[in-house]
């Protein structure tokens, strides 16, 4: 895992460069400079409200003693989208922005979702959907003769059938 993160790091630190030497060969040294000196202190600014904002936002549901939920998530996102816009290059200043503003903030937590999702184990994702039908056996009636409140006599036995929306994966290594 680690090793795939220090190629991620790498790919995108040099994929910055490069946008970087193309946006100055096309507009110039000195103007890709102060663009990416305005885009630093945008990043501060968003950061600062927005950051605010969610702080905010943590708190009151804490003092109702709310879950935080999704707050929870935008905060984390907020940080990552400042940090991102803080940092110079024009590659993480769109993602920054994409983290940073409310309307496009849902995609980013959707992506994430998914992602995340699809990397835990079959067993740890999301809820089931079980379809049932009630089915009278040789016990007689829903809960046969023999079965008590009390557990004893013959086992009560429900069929039913686990369907699931999405195939099952194993992405074992």
């Amino acid at each position: 895992m680690g090793h795939r993160v220090r190629v991620l790091v790498g790919l995108w630190a040099l994929a910055e460069v490069v946008v970087l030497v193309l946006v100055a060969s096309w507009i110039g040294v000195g103007w890709t400079v102060l663009a990416t000196l305005a885009t630093t202190a945008l990043g501060w600014v968003l950061l600062a409200r927005q950051g605010t904002r969610a702080l905010a936002e943590l708190r009151e549901r804490a003092r109702e003693r709310r879950a935080p939920g999704r707050a929870l998530g935008d905060a984390g996102l907020i940080a990552v989208g400042g940090l991102l816009m803080v940092l110079p290059g024009f590659l993480g200043d769109v993602v920054g922005l994409l983290c940073l503003l409310p309307p496009t903030r849902f995609l980013v937590r959707g992506l994430l979702g998914r992602t995340v999702a699809a990397r835990l184990p079959v067993a740890l994702r999301g809820p089931v959907r079980v379809r049932s039908a009630r089915a009278e056996g040789p016990l007689g009636g829903p809960f046969g003769s023999g079965a008590h409140a009390s557990g004893f006599g013959r086992p009560l036995v429900i069929e039913g059938e686990v369907v699931r929306d999405e195939p099952v994966r194993d992405d074992r290594p």
